[in-house]
């Protein structure tokens, strides 16, 4: 959108949070509530956003880096003060510009973007943003006239018996002619009992002076809300969970219970891919096409192919190949990687390690900082001494080896390929190929010696 800006306002405490946390820096579904707001904004291509900062600002910044310029609001003297320390950066621009609070994660692109192409249309010098809310208390009411036009917005403190029972109500979200916009901010007063500049006196302003408002309505009040406390915020994250689940679904993913499935605002997710109760898919994540995940498994930041099954486990910040089994109870560490047709069984933990094609950890084992070939088995409860006391070191296990149960690779230390490891070694020197390995006491039977020892 050319001539179009935004600025976002970020720059209150948010005392009522009760957090060490910067308010717009909660997350809802993963992703902090401004960068939500921040987010689709951006992908309405708008010209400029400026994202008004404060409390936390640094914090503020480094979390949206690139995707905002900045202004700092010094002294929180209100939403009119607030805007207007953008005036430096687009106040001698000719254009619209959108006001919309940090926030509000929950305003959709595309009611941003009807609300500039209602503004545009309707030639006026600011449109509210308004919806009707079943409880309008504590919200600006719009007073319209009989044939509809804004004749002015009214705060629930000044408002009128009658005028309380109307039931559309200012958002807080706006659009002004640029121009107009800093003009006008200058002639806002703080006659009131806060001494605080607010931004819909602007409004009330332009009105006095016969310019013309005009609002546009939003369909879902939801998208309105505004996140002032821990309740709301986890009215949102529910809001927003189910609008999440919903598009997955309809994109060809079959959710189980959606009420009780956690998926990020970032993920992706292939079609005829199932998710079951309890799952919990986080951060930057890719699930392929026709997987299941769960019950109860927690994926973050990971990628995973086709076809894969995680069932009841855990994969973080990991790369998990195609036709892949996983679980149940398996830990999938970060910086690991597995390849196409792996099985990692129960109670298996890989922690940054590679595994092969066909590779197979079936279960109770522990494999860390491990290169692992094709077609390998890992036997039960295998481990990989990776940790001397100091540092780390790896185990390498070459194609088609066969580690065989309770066995003991003490790293650094290579398996070459086709060996065979003997159930119960520990191997402290490195196996060449096609080798046999077997590092146990050798087996001694003493007749009789419990007799001797009354255990019997």
């Amino acid at each position: 959108m050319t001539n179009t800006y935004a600025v976002v306002l970020a720059a209150g405490q948010g005392t009522r949070m009760k957090s060490d946390l910067y308010k717009v820096l909660h997350p809802v579904c993963g992703k902090p509530m401004v960068e939500h707001v921040i987010d689709h904004i951006r992908g309405l291509g708008i010209s400029r956003i400026v994202t008004i900062v404060g409390h936390g600002a640094e914090t503020v910044e480094e979390t949206l880096g690139e995707k905002s310029e900045y202004a700092l609001q010094q002294e929180q003297l209100g939403t009119a003060h607030a805007v207007q320390q953008a005036e430096r950066l687009i106040g001698d621009l000719d254009g619209t510009t959108m006001v919309v609070c940090g926030d509000t994660p929950l305003i959709r692109s595309e009611t941003m973007e009807a609300l500039i192409a209602h503004h545009k249309a309707t030639g006026a010098k600011a449109t509210i943003l308004t919806a009707y809310a079943d409880d309008p208390t504590g919200y600006g009411r719009i007073i319209r006239g009989e044939n509809g036009q804004v004749l002015r917005n009214v705060e629930q403190k000044d408002a009128t018996p009658e005028e309380q029972k109307v039931t559309e109500i200012n958002t807080g979200t706006y659009c002004f002619d640029n121009r107009t916009l800093f003009e006008t901010l200058k002639k806002v007063k703080n006659n009131n009992m806060q001494g605080e500049y607010y931004l819909p006196d602007v409004v009330g302003i332009l009105q006095s002076e016969s310019a013309l408002v005009s609002a546009y309505v939003t369909g879902d009040f939801s998208e309105t809300l505004g996140i002032n406390d821990r309740v709301v915020l986890a009215e949102a994250e529910c809001v927003m969970r189910r609008r999440i689940a919903e598009k997955h679904m309809r994109n060809g993913v079959t959710i189980i219970n959606p009420e009780n499935t956690y998926i990020s605002a970032e993920a992706e997710i292939g079609r005829d891919t199932v998710l079951q109760p309890g799952t919990m898919i986080e951060g930057h994540t890719v699930i392929g096409n026709k997987c299941v995940i769960g019950p109860n498994s927690q994926i973050v930041n990971s990628v995973i192919g086709d076809r894969t099954t995680v069932h009841s486990s855990v994969v973080l910040s990991s790369r998990i190949g195609s036709v892949t089994a996983i679980g149940p109870f398996a830990h999938i560490r970060p910086d690991s990687n597995l390849g196409d047709s792996v099985k990692i069984g129960n109670f298996v933990e890989v922690k940054k390690s590679t595994l092969g094609e066909g590779s197979k950890v079936s279960h109770l084992s522990y494999i860390g900082d491990a290169k692992i070939g094709s077609h390998v088995n890992v036997g039960c409860g295998t481990i990989t001494v990776n940790y001397d006391g100091k540092n780390k070191h790896l185990t390498t296990i070459e194609d088609d080896a066969f580690i065989g149960c309770n066995s003991n690779l003490v790293a650094p230390v290579t398996v070459g390929k086709g060996a065979y490891v003997a159930a119960g070694s520990t191997i402290t020197k490195s196996v060449p190929e096609s080798s046999l390995a077997i590092a146990r006491a050798r087996q001694e039977n003493k007749e009789g010696y419990a007799n001797k020892l009354n255990l019997n």
